[in-house]
């Protein structure tokens, strides 16, 4: 992920926030910028002024009613509420929540927390609206296992065109393998499963 992910931790513990800081800073695929709160007006002041994108709260402290008061309150709709529990919760109290994290839980649940939740609703599809006509069906080529110059023949391009496309298509879409833009082209439906060769040629891939 390239984006920033801006977090907030409300947390009267400072050993905990610190504790929480450390582990979302060893979260290698997301970028962290966090926000220590410690009172409930620095809260307030946070939401009003602040952009966030995740927030972990502790429910025992702040009461649990807390993360559906600050989604009423809050600027923006796509603010993920994160309950931070010291102990075992009714998950029906808990249900104003987008997700539990634990103190007894591992860095990794932390790490699929927040890249789920950072994830945005209709990614790929924001992503191949992004594609022109062309992308797409040199994508669909590729994921058939065509070469450079079979594609280049095929659309009356010249392969210099062909690899500047894929240059664009692999900016755009983050994705550097054969491999990658299979998942991508079946996901999207640019292509169906049994219209694409099951062997990729080595040199193929290591053109994206």
């Amino acid at each position: 992920m390239n984006e920033i992910c801006k977090v907030a931790i409300a947390e009267p513990s400072e050993l905990i926030r610190k504790g929480l800081i450390a582990l979302l800073k060893q979260l290698s695929r997301v970028k962290i910028q966090v926000t220590e709160i410690a009172t409930l007006e620095d809260l307030t002041a946070q939401l009003k002024t602040h952009p966030i994108d995740l927030l972990f709260i502790n429910p025992s402290y702040w009461g649990v009613e807390i993360g559906k008061k600050i989604r009423n309150g809050a600027q923006s709709n796509t603010l993920k509420i994160i309950a931070l529990v010291y102990n075992p919760f009714d998950n029906g109290l808990l249900s104003q929540y987008d997700d539990v994290f634990s103190i007894f839980d591992t860095a990794h649940k932390l790490e699929k927390i927040v890249a789920t939740l950072q994830r945005k609703e209709g990614e790929l599809t924001t992503q191949h609206q992004a594609l022109s006509t062309r992308e797409q069906e040199i994508i669909v080529c590729i994921v058939k296992g065509m070469t450079n110059k079979e594609i280049a023949e095929k659309l009356f391009l010249s392969s210099h065109t062909i690899i500047t496309h894929r240059r664009n298509i692999t900016k755009k879409l983050q994705i550097h393998s054969s491999a990658g833009l299979t998942i991508y082209a079946i996901v999207n439906k640019l292509v169906r499963l049994e219209d694409i060769q099951t062997s990729i040629e080595p040199d193929e891939e290591a053109q994206l």
